[in-house]
């Protein structure tokens, strides 16, 4: 008798998660934002314990702040924490991509072109979700090679938190063309067996939305 293929399901704490971190991230929720459960419980049409799980586990990730009276709302981090959290993907994500380099193969090397070619058709689409998604993943095929696990996942808690700014850098700021541009140098420069150039230019490309996230959420917040 065959065997029953198993299909995995989302729980309803983890689908109002990945809906609720994606509306931070995509700028729908603001930051410092008030969440109210009773107001999210009537949204998603569910009681408020689902809710308080979902809450609890973006508190983990840095997204939402949680207070003691189980109030909520949308992490703002500071202009000092801002810079860091890009200081530490410089650290993290040089250092995975100077162990990759060495270490790619054909397939790698196929992996990172496919997703540049979807990343290419959601700069057209002017899609900034998906791009945000396509960063990420062709950030994480770059270093796959590298088979750091702890710091991948470090990393990953880091992007967790930078995201939300680089999706703001890109719509706002029209960042399209220099990061088309230095992604396929970059993996250019890594076919290459080009270690340093190819680590001084992602150093470059992350210090560069840094800087200008930082003039763009000053001037934010200062017109506030």
């Amino acid at each position: 008798m065959p065997r029953t293929r198993a299909i995995p399901r989302q729980s309803l704490p983890d689908v109002i998660t990945n809906d609720l971190r994606e509306r931070i991230l995509s700028g729908e929720m603001a930051e410092g934002e008030t969440i109210r459960q009773e107001a999210l419980a009537e949204d998603y049409d569910v009681s408020r314990m689902p809710i308080r799980e979902a809450l609890k586990r973006l508190d983990a990730e840095g997204l939402v702040q949680l207070t003691n009276n189980r109030g909520a709302s949308v992490t703002m981090h500071s202009l000092s924490e801002i810079g860091e959290i890009f200081d530490l993907r410089v650290l993290l994500e040089v250092d995975l991509f100077q162990h990759a380099i060495p270490r790619m193969r054909k397939a790698g090397y196929e992996t990172c072109e496919r997703i540049l070619d979807e990343m290419e058709k959601s700069y057209d689409a002017y899609d900034v979700g998906r791009w945000g998604s396509l960063n990420y993943e062709y950030h994480m095929a770059l270093y796959a090679a590298a088979d750091r696990g702890l710091t991948n996942e470090i990393l990953q808690r880091v992007n967790r938190q930078s995201d939300r700014y680089v999706r703001m850098h890109l719509s706002v700021m029209e960042q399209r063309e220099p990061a088309k541009k230095d992604h396929r140098q970059l993996l250019s420069l890594a076919r290459a067996g080009q270690v340093q150039d190819a680590c001084d230019l992602l150093t470059k490309h992350i210090r560069r939305t840094k800087d200008q996230l930082l003039d763009m959420v000053t001037a934010t917040r200062n017109a506030d």
